[in-house]
């Protein structure tokens, strides 16, 4: 065990690997705390990705999470503690690969805790029965928000959670220059707008085909011509990209509009968020990174998660509705232009609250290692 060598040794299973940019912020900034509470902690992820967890991120051994049990176990009996989390992991038909290593950790003897996770919709027995059986034998459960405690108590979850925040909240932006921008074919001479958009489904159930992306178009033309600025796509995800393009080309004025061509870690897309005036959009890290750099922002119907960041915030958030209309998203877009200095203000005051929310999750893990290494009195 890493104690016996002076050094904890802490394992962290989640959704890593490149594949959102959320999800690597989230990575980023646990490693991040943990680093900072524990000088010389050994950090061993199980990533989708080994490659590329290894090639971005400060840790000290990547694991493939899809490696064979017996390669697993080795690993998990190094460890102190194994994490889950964090993000929104637990959710139908995909929680099972997570719950596989805390699973086998909990076999092991391994002491586990959840770290900022997100949980739901579940709405297969299966699924919450597995859930609840594997978060019941955890030493500590943290989530994001009131609305994974409330289900976690829903589906048997004895074990209290405690409340933190999302763990992206404690990120440091990298500098993203006026020369960043150039590369990417944008020049910083009107006002610029960030849009994020993604795959129709929850954002679009209700719509018929092809008026999802003619309704995001509206609105991003809607912006050039109001507020005579420029559209920014910002993709958060790689589908992210073909959403974005098929928007943009449904636009009467697509020469006003880019979409980030490049992939950058997540906190030079936090120094981006800086160059925009507002942010309108879907992805819940695209949103958060927008509340960080105090930019005016403005969610599109998509969801829950969001909803509750943004309740968190004091951001309003639209009614649901059966159909979006065009017009109740242009007036809301409007009204937002027009009071962005008071959602600046309403920002700078929110954040740091919910920054020490999320510095929570850490300190009660580091309870948890103290306890789990402490051995007899």
């Amino acid at each position: 065990m890493g104690q016996a060598a002076g050094n904890p040794v802490i394992g962290i299973s989640g959704s890593y690997g490149g594949l959102n940019v959320g999800d690597e912020a989230i990575l980023t900034a646990i490693v991040q705390e943990l680093r900072g509470r524990m000088p010389g902690v050994e950090l061993i992820i199980f990533s989708r990705d080994a490659e590329h967890t290894r090639a971005q991120h400060d840790v000290d051994r990547v694991i493939a999470r899809d490696s064979i049990r017996r390669e697993l176990i080795d690993e998990i009996e190094r460890l102190d503690l194994l994490l889950l989390g964090g993000g929104g992991i637990l959710y139908d038909r995909e929680s099972e690969p997570y719950l596989h290593v805390a699973r086998l950790a909990q076999d092991t003897g391994v002491p586990t805790a959840t770290y900022a996770i997100g949980v739901g919709p579940l709405e297969r027995p299966s699924e919450r029965n597995a859930v609840a059986e594997a978060l019941g034998r955890m030493e500590c459960i943290t989530v994001r928000d009131a609305s994974a405690k409330q289900l976690l108590e829903e589906i048997g979850v004895e074990r209290e959670a405690l409340v933190t925040a999302d763990p992206a909240l404690l990120l440091q932006p990298q500098d993203f220059g006026d020369d960043d921008l150039l590369l990417e074919g944008v020049r910083k001479e009107r006002p610029l707008v960030g849009l994020s958009v993604r795959e129709p489904g929850g954002a679009a159930e209700h719509l018929e085909p092809g008026v999802y992306h003619r309704l995001l178009a509206d609105a991003a033309d809607f912006i050039v011509a109001r507020f005579g600025a420029d559209v920014l796509f910002v993709p958060m995800e790689r589908q992210d990209i073909g959403q974005s393009h098929r928007v943009a080309a449904a636009m009467a004025m697509p020469e006003r509009a880019s979409v980030l061509r490049a992939s950058y870690e997540p906190r030079r897309v936090l120094g981006l968020m800086h160059h925009l005036d507002m942010a309108v959009g879907m992805r819940l890290h695209f949103l958060l990174f927008a509340a960080l750099a105090n930019v005016p922002l403005m969610p599109l119907p998509y969801a829950s998660k969001v909803s509750a960041l943004l309740d968190r915030l004091g951001v309003p958030v639209p009614p649901p509705r059966k159909r979006e209309h065009g017009g109740d998203l242009l007036a809301r877009i409007d009204q937002l232009w027009d009071e962005r200095d008071e959602q600046r203000d309403l920002l700078r005051s929110r954040i740091p609250e919910l920054q020490e929310c999320a510095s929570r999750s850490a300190t009660a893990i580091t309870e948890v290692l103290t306890d789990a290494t402490a051995g007899p009195a």
